[in-house]
């Protein structure tokens, strides 16, 4: 993924198999490209309007015309026990799809999401690292990628 383009374009064809749910947690440093995928994602799903990155509120909810949407960033967490006294717990549900920046400032204290993907820096841009942790992770990955060819 060369450029912020290409990361709108992931969150994009991530946005095809998108459902109920769900969770993807999205790893990397500072910039790279976590909230741009996220908001490639979001207007995909036909969210018109802007999407911001979290990173002070905690959580940016989305009423989406097929399902709800919770963007978290944990990244001003500085303890996991904080993700304990949140209440975000009651958002990972079956009727929610969960995108979750900086999971790892929850400690183990978050189930392992469906999908997981590692941004990181190359010398010529970003590259991303998938990680797939259940069946519907996988099904969710594998329409991505039929679309990411055929796009």
């Amino acid at each position: 993924m060369p450029d912020a383009a290409a990361t709108l374009r992931l969150g994009a064809v991530l946005a095809a198999g998108a459902a109920k749910g769900l969770v993807l947690h999205l790893k990397g440093e500072l910039g790279s490209g976590k909230t741009t995928l996220v908001r490639g994602l979001i207007h995909a799903l036909g969210h018109p309007g802007r999407v911001k990155s979290p990173t002070y509120t905690l959580l940016e909810p989305y009423g989406l015309l097929r399902l709800n949407l919770y963007h978290f960033d944990f990244y001003r967490f500085k303890d996991p026990s904080e993700w304990l006294n949140s209440g975000f717990r009651e958002h990972f549900n079956p009727e929610s799809l969960c995108i979750v920046e900086w999971p790892e400032r929850a400690g183990d204290l978050l189930a392992p999401p469906d999908l997981e993907i590692h941004l990181h820096y190359d010398a010529e841009g970003r590259i991303a690292m998938p990680a797939v942790h259940s069946l519907p992770g996988q099904a969710w990955l594998a329409t991505a990628l039929s679309r990411w060819g055929s796009s």
